[in-house]
């Protein structure tokens, strides 16, 4: 609880104060938080019992985001969005606060850690995504209006870095869901072996969504809104395949 509560607050000081402090602050203040991050999903993960739910899913998917654009700042020191990711961070870090999910006493297969990590893996690719992809929307808008760019990015870099990410994301999303079609009574045992549930019809629908998206591109030359709209949709129903169906199950019928 301590490291989460240090963690939002330092996320927090980040999103308000960004405008008015130095560089290395920034810096030095955004590794704190990104650390004591790390630290909240550690205890989670290897606490006793270990926890994992909607909550904690998303908190990990916001913390791979802020790892890749404290990576990008090195290539690009121009890029700015201190204070929106920051917010996140915020939220995300409370948010599994609230909601630290459910208690797994025991792991039905040793493959399973490696099942969640490939999935959590592509829900941060396509996290990354999507924030690429609104950077791009903005300067686009800032570009058709003669204004200045915020991101501090090119156009083209941005457009080019959110399909690195699309792409890498749906190779990950696909072995993901190769692994629970292949292993998916070894994975969670006989009586969850692969069915059609919530999760599975959602995760389907983002993989096709992904795969028009890489396809329209590469064929139809999708770009700008249209790319990023399918971008969103294909996010939204990843979204909804494991973060809704687990939130639906431990907010709405508080079921394990």
């Amino acid at each position: 609880m301590g490291a989460a509560t240090a963690a939002a607050i330092a996320y927090g000081v980040l999103a308000l104060a960004t405008p008015r402090l130095s560089e290395g602050t920034l810096r030095s203040l955004l590794l704190g938080a990104w650390l004591l991050h790390a630290l909240t999903l550690i205890e989670a993960l290897l606490g006793t019992p270990p926890r994992f739910g909607f909550a904690p899913a998303l908190s990990m998917t916001v913390w791979l985001v802020l790892t890749v654009y404290a990576v990008e700042r090195r290539l690009f020191p121009q890029l700015q969005a201190h204070w929106s990711l920051a917010g996140l961070g915020s939220a995300a870090v409370i948010l599994a606060v609230l909601f630290p999910g459910t208690s797994y006493h025991a792991i039905a297969s040793p493959w399973l850690p490696l099942h969640w990590a490939l999935g959590i893996a592509s829900y941060g690719l396509f996290a990354a995504a999507v924030v690429h992809g609104w950077l791009m929307l903005r300067a686009e808008r800032a570009m058709r209006q003669a204004r200045q760019n915020d991101a501090g990015i090119p156009l083209l870099t941005l457009e080019r870095l959110t399909f690195r990410f699309v792409e890498a994301g749906f190779v990950l999303l696909s072995a993901t869901l190769l692994a629970g079609v292949w292993f998916a009574e070894t994975l969670y045992g006989p009586a969850l072996a692969w069915r059609w549930d919530h999760k599975t019809v959602f995760s389907l629908l983002a993989w096709g969504a992904f795969a028009s998206l890489l396809i329209g591109r590469a064929r139809l030359g999708w770009r700008g809104l249209k790319a990023v709209g399918v971008l969103y949709l294909g996010a939204a129903l990843l979204l909804l395949s494991y973060a809704g169906s687990r939130f639906v199950l431990e907010v709405i019928l508080r079921r394990a």
